[in-house]
């Protein structure tokens, strides 16, 4: 319980406002911002743009995408972000996904999820708490994401632990949550623990980039079109009690390394 506690504490208190607003104007702002590293823009598609930054001190950058999309709704590509069910299904690299914990009174969970990495490296495996809100008021949604210990999932020999990762993604409708069109804008950083240059895993993340990005699109699709059932977590609402509780999925079958691109990184 205290666990749990001290978990949700580390994402508490984050209003929409923390988050750069997502309009033409934010988007020139997200090239750069007082007092940091400047954004390099190093794609520009027709659904999203991609920029990177370094992160001072260390070998390893920051990434940035801002994209739209006009042909699902926000609730749509909300839902099938946070649905560890459904992305075991269109997600072919996932290992293994499992809810650790859950906070049933905030929503917080606690996710350990394997993944396949490109050959010859090892495949990853993550530990991290996620917590999401919807901002009705000021028509948002946000979802953030961030490395965590948990003693419940110790180091595996046969995975590398990535223990420094964050991602933060906010949602705008372009009407309403309900109807097609929206813009995002997702900030993600880790430390996959590679030994490779920093140029060489730089071009791993911006060539996985499109990949998981048209494979999340196409999810968000099939979800529209009804022809997978998928969670409505805008629906969902925490339980009155403010206990805490512990919900696992069934870990998937362990797939073999294959001939993995690095066009199939991931990132969420």
């Amino acid at each position: 319980m205290k666990h749990m506690e001290n978990i949700s504490a580390m994402l508490r208190g984050g209003s929409p406002d923390e988050y750069q607003r997502l309009d033409p104007a934010s988007e020139r702002d997200a090239v750069r911002a007082p007092g940091e590293q400047p954004w390099e823009m190093i794609m520009d598609k027709k659904h999203f743009k991609l920029w990177r930054r370094p992160i001072e001190g260390t070998h390893l950058y920051q990434y940035r995408v801002f994209g739209t999309y006009t042909d699902v709704t926000p609730r749509q590509f909300f839902n099938v972000q946070l649905d560890t069910e459904y992305r075991k299904k269109w997600d072919s690299l996932v290992i293994k996904l499992d809810v650790i914990e859950r906070d049933l009174a905030t929503g917080s969970e606690v996710i350990h999820w394997v993944t396949h990495f490109p050959y010859p490296m090892y495949s990853r495996d993550y530990v991290y708490v996620r917590r999401y809100s919807v901002d009705k008021e000021n028509n948002l949604m946000v979802l953030v994401s961030r490395a965590v210990e948990h003693p419940s999932v110790p180091e595996d020999p046969e995975y590398v632990r990535v223990r420094t990762y964050e991602s933060q993604m906010v949602i705008r409708p372009h009407k309403t949550f309900d109807e097609n069109g929206f813009d995002y804008l997702l900030t993600y950083s880790d430390n996959p623990q590679t030994v490779f240059p920093r140029y060489c895993v730089s071009w791993m993340v911006s060539s996985g980039m499109p990949d998981f990005l048209e494979k999340l699109h196409t999810a968000a699709l099939k979800a529209k079109k009804m022809e997978i059932e998928v969670r409505d977590y805008m629906a969902a609402k925490p339980l009155e009690s403010g206990g805490e509780g512990k919900a696992g999925v069934p870990a998937a079958e362990h797939k073999s390394e294959g001939s993995c691109s690095p066009a199939q990184l991931e990132y969420a």
